[in-house]
């Protein structure tokens, strides 16, 4: 039972490891928009002042760089998996491989975290993930409900056109 638990953990934590980056692919024009949303969001919910957000910006994005690095190299190695050896053996060394990317994640967050306290206050780095999280949820909401519409206007379209005929 104590290794059905800790399988599941893992591969939970292997799972949201690798679906953080699963975001639609999209233009260059909207990821701008997008990074600046972020930029105001966490800027206006951390409440940071303008001093503040001068310090905090450049730790943060080096942060976020070194954060997305680790999860590129996750999915890369998940998407090209070895073909010499067997799919049980490729699968083990993913897990094996996904735990070492999330210490390495954990390591990371609590050295910029430091970095962090030293720009900010403690209590506005312990809101920095809640709203972190907040925001994500917020694109993706945005994103699904955008594709939604296009959908509806699809069949809409479509019927139109079928009426048409």
């Amino acid at each position: 039972m104590k290794n059905i638990i800790i399988l599941l953990f893992t591969a939970l934590s292997i799972a949201s490891f690798a679906q953080q980056e699963e975001m639609p692919k999209m233009g260059p024009q909207a990821q701008e928009k997008i990074k600046a949303a972020h930029i105001a969001f966490i800027t206006e919910r951390l409440g940071l002042t303008p001093a503040e957000a001068e310090k905090f910006w450049p730790v943060y994005r080096e942060f976020s760089m070194k954060r997305n690095d680790l999860r590129h190299q996750f999915n890369q190695r998940k998407n090209h998996p070895d073909p010499n050896k067997p799919v049980e053996q490729n699968e083990k060394e993913m897990v094996e491989y996904g735990l070492q990317l999330k210490q390495q994640e954990l390591d990371l967050e609590k050295e910029y975290s430091g970095k962090l306290m030293n720009v900010i206050s403690p209590q506005k780095v312990m809101q920095l993930r809640t709203a972190e999280e907040d925001f994500r949820r917020l694109v993706i909401k945005q994103i699904q409900q955008r594709q939604s519409m296009q959908q509806q206007r699809d069949r809409n379209e479509q019927r139109f056109r079928q009426r048409n005929n």
